[in-house]
Formats: structure tokens, sequence, C-alpha cells
């Protein structure tokens, strides 16, 4: 299967390993490593990430990642951040209901199902311990925070999310602003959930990546969004909560057929659509699906989650846009004390949640290729533009006649401006290989015509075709390629 496949090449090529630490006893569930190609990857998808954002108006911040108990009080997460977990009678082995049954019963409806429906559904399903076959007890809750102290003795937690630690900082960002709203900020840093059992690998960990951005506005305003005219005319995938898949809409007629209801809530869909299209995911892979109402959680007034389509585990959620009322600015002023009205009112706030992990994760399994060469399986990976962890490699192709210092003199150079790598160990086949492997869109060889006429081979990963460049010319040209400037047949001569 592709996506076995994909992982065989994550953990032996240095993207992904883990559970960690997985030198004692494997490892605990729901924590990974990202190897040095992994996060060259994380990196990319990270920046690109923080510059859609910037560009379209968010200014960042970054805030502690431990807030005390009072925080998680107000924001409802110490009494509401519970899953439904199920305990086998005999090996005491503990599930989560829901996922438990959704992975025996994929066809279930259980969304909108409390903790009693949950539970009715394991004893019709005659549901049993995976482990062990036994019988499973109640339907119980679990808090996914983790606890730790401050100091001696104050009760704190590690956040769930960044979203918290940012709506704390509004009467700054008030004056920031001048007083004046909208406005936008948004964080990127680590959230930490304590699962009972993550099984998707880093599509569900314990520790992971949030990039969050919050657009702080007063009810009035939300349909008198200024931004929202450049972008009315744009075409989303839009799946509302009562069709069975996404139809390309324009946000205008989005709003005028009240599938989405603001016009600055339709920015903040589109924002995230946008930055998805960035990453390089194809319109086939992308969709935007909004919650059931009976889904939504009790503050929200509309939710919609930007799906990508996987082999692995199908249709996966990488960002949520959450229309979160005033219930955040309401609950911390009541329990700080602080008056965080504007104009008589509490503002609102507009969401757009996006983990970091999950579209690394999905970039690395749909650019995966296979294809049959010369009776043999090219197994390459072949990334979007610009998005590849390493962009070019050197080689010289023998390890004699000066091609190793001209070769490593041009890497010293590369490796100012883009993620290089050097490698004279093995056959120049084995070379390529390697690099096709983990998705290298360039490979820059230097041959004994170099010693001739300064020039260097070029090969190009998809098409497996060659140029020669002139080596002067050969930093601007691995630039023009790199990011779809030209058509790298046109970047030199053919070869």
């Amino acid at each position: 299967m592709v996506e076995d496949k994909v992982m065989d090449l994550a953990v032996r090529r240095g993207f992904i390993w883990g559970p960690s630490p997985n030198i004692y006893n494997g490892g605990v569930s729901g924590f990974y490593d990202w190897g040095p190609l992994g996060k060259l990857l994380k990196n990319k998808v990270e920046s690109l990430i923080r510059k859609g954002f910037s560009s379209m108006g968010f200014w960042e911040i970054e805030a502690p990642t431990i807030m005390p108990k009072i925080v998680w009080e107000a924001s409802g997460h110490y009494s509401g951040f519970l899953d439904p977990i199920v305990k086998c009678m005999k090996c005491s082995s503990i599930y989560r209901a829901d996922t438990l049954i959704k992975e025996l019963h994929p066809n279930e409806k259980i969304n909108n199902l409390d903790f009693e429906g949950l539970e009715k559904l394991i004893i019709k399903k005659k549901i049993k311990c995976p482990k062990c076959k036994s019988d499973l007890g109640p339907v119980q809750t679990h808090n996914l925070m983790m606890k730790t102290t401050i100091g001696l003795d104050q009760e704190a937690f590690l956040r769930p999310e960044t979203a918290t630690t940012t709506y704390l900082l509004f009467l700054d960002y008030y004056r920031f602003f001048r007083t004046k709203l909208p406005f936008a900020v948004f964080q990127i840093g680590k959230a930490y959930r304590n699962e009972i059992s993550p099984r998707q690998s880093v599509l569900r960990t314990r520790e992971f990546t949030q990039a969050e951005a919050q657009l702080f506005i007063l009810k009035d305003q939300e349909n008198d969004y200024e931004k929202f005219k450049e972008i009315e005319e744009e075409e989303l995938p839009l799946q509302s909560h009562d069709e069975n898949s996404p139809k390309k809409i324009k946000l205008k007629q989005a709003l005028s057929k009240k599938i989405i209801k603001k016009q600055a809530y339709a920015y903040c869909i589109y924002v995230a659509y946008k930055i998805a299209k960035s990453l390089g995911f194809e319109d086939s892979k992308i969709r935007l699906r909004q919650h059931d109402p009976k889904e939504l959680a009790h503050y929200a007034d509309d939710a919609w989650d930007l799906e990508i389509k996987t082999e692995r585990f199908g249709w996966f959620e990488i960002a949520g846009i959450h229309d979160r009322t005033d219930y955040d600015l309401k609950r911390h002023s009541e329990f700080s004390k602080q008056d965080m009205k504007v104009q008589g009112q509490y503002p609102n706030i507009l969401e757009i949640a996006f983990g970091i992990e999950r579209p690394t994760y999905c970039l690395l399994e749909t650019s995966f290729r296979e294809e049959k060469v010369k009776n043999e399986i090219r197994s390459w990976v072949y990334f979007p533009v610009g998005m590849a962890p390493i962009d070019v490699a050197i080689f010289p192709l023998v390890r004699k006649d000066g091609l190793p210092e001209i070769a490593k003199k041009i890497f010293k150079d590369l490796e100012k401006q883009f993620i290089c790598t050097y490698d004279e160990t093995g056959s120049i086949g084995k070379l390529y290989r390697r690099m096709d492997e983990v998705g290298t869109i360039l490979c820059c060889t230097i041959d004994h015509q170099s010693l001739k006429d300064e020039t260097v081979t070029l090969r190009e990963i998809s098409t497996m075709k060659q140029i020669r460049v002139k080596i002067p010319e050969l930093k601007e040209t691995i630039m023009k390629i790199l990011y779809g400037e030209i058509i790298f047949e046109k970047a030199g001569k053919l070869v």
C-alpha cells in the first residue's frame, strides 16, 4: 500500500522517527521526532503558513505555553476539554470510545452522540476489547490537559492550544492597534494534549505545533468588512453541512445563499484556503467542510474544516476556521475582573487554526510517486515548487581529476542561498536515486567537460532531463527553476 511505503520512506530517510524516545522500550505513543529532512520540510510548511498570515494582515505574537489553573477555568478547558474513554474489564487497556467505534464500524454516525449515547452504541454493537476480546467498562471522562506546577504549589497546565494564550493579550493589542478594531494576530508554537490512545502517527500526537490566527472584530463590522471586497469573486470548494460533496462557488454567492453568514468570516475561510494552496496541494485534494449545527460547540456560530484527501486516513483536517462569537473575551473578562468591552460590547473572535505536522505529513504522502523505469520500480517524491527539503544536490562525476575540488567550491557558494547537500560516495546513478527518493528537485553534476568550458549539468527530478549551465549563471538559474520563474528545459542547453 502507498501509505505503508510512505511511512517506510519517512523512517528510513530521516523524515519522521518514533515513537519517542524509541531507545527506551520502543518509546511513548503520541510523541515523534522529526529527522533532518522532516524538520527541513516542516520548517518550509511553517514558513509558508507564517508568510500567509502576515501577507493577509495578521501580526505575529508569542505567549507562554504554561498558564495557571484559573485561565483554563475561564476558557472552559478545565471542565469541558474531555474525551470519552473506556477501560477493558480484564486487561485494563484504555481506549477512546468514539475512535474505537469508528475504527470497528466506520459507517456509524457518532458525531452527535454524548457519552451516554456512545456507551449504548458499544453495548448494541457488542464491541469488545481489541486486545483480549473481553468486556469493556462504562464510558468515562478524561481531561486532555497536561498538569504541572509553577513554583512550589501553584496548580497549572500546559496549553492544549495556542489560541487561549493569544486571547489573554486583548487589552495590550487594543492599545497597540491604537484602539481601533478590527485587528488580527497569530501565534505559532507548541501545544499539548494528553490523548489516551493516539494511533494516527504524526496526525494525532500529544505534543504538536499549532499556527492559530485570530481576528478581533465588533459585531456590526462583520458584514461590512472592507477586505471582503478584495476576495468576493474567489471560488472555493465548499461542502455545506447538508451536502455530500464540495462544490466550487464564489464567496459572494456563498454569502447570498447564506452558506456563509458573514463577510469577515468568509475572509477567514479564504485565508485558510489560500495558505493550503500555497503549500502546493492540488484542487482535487482540498475541500472545506462545514460542521453540522449539532456538532458546534455551545459558543460557536459556525465552523468549517479545511481537509486534505490522503490515502492513509481519507479526508483529514489540517485547519479549522471557527466563529467563536464573544465567548472568550467575555469569559476572561469575568474571571480576571478586567473590563474587555469596546464600545459597550465584547468583540467577537474569528479563528483560523492550523497544525503544522498534519499538512507536513499530507505533503509527504501526496507527493510520493512510483513508476516503472527500465524494468525497475522508481520510487520518488515530487514536492510542489519550493517545498523540497533539499533544494539542490552537488556531485562530482568521479573522485579524481580535480572534479571534487570544483564541486566543493560550487557547494560552498550555493549553500549560502539554498539548502544543499554534497555527495561523492557512489555511482552517479545511485546518487540520483538517493536524491529522487527524498524529493530533491535538482542535481548538479561536475564532470570533465566542466574543466573545459566551466559548465555543469543540472538534472530535474520529474523528467530526469539534463541541461548544461555555465557556473557563473548557476545560482540565478537554480533560483528561477525552483520558484517556477522559468521552465527547466529553457534554463540551459539540453543534453
